[in-house]
């Protein structure tokens, strides 16, 4: 069984990996949407400014979200009253 400091220790290396393989799939092709909250989540339990980033993307992912249903939404009507 590990100590408590050395697991806490592992799970911050965790999250920065997974928040850096996030910052990479930005730049490549890769589901940087999954990495990127995952390491800001892990990173959260120990770090404050990892909560607030976290809590931006949140927001951020939320009204995006918000946006597409929307247009999706409205895109949809369109097309059936175009046909009629």
């Amino acid at each position: 069984m590990l100590p408590t400091r050395i697991k806490t220790h592992l799970l911050m290396v965790f999250g920065w990996v997974m928040l850096a393989i996030g910052v990479l799939f930005i730049l490549l092709p890769g589901p940087a949407i999954l990495f990127i909250p995952v390491g800001l989540g892990i990173l959260s339990l120990e770090y404050a400014f990892a909560k607030r980033w976290l809590r931006k993307y949140q927001r951020y992912s939320s009204d995006a979200a918000r946006r597409m249903d929307d247009w999706f939404t409205r895109e949809r009507f369109k097309r059936i009253f175009r046909r009629g």
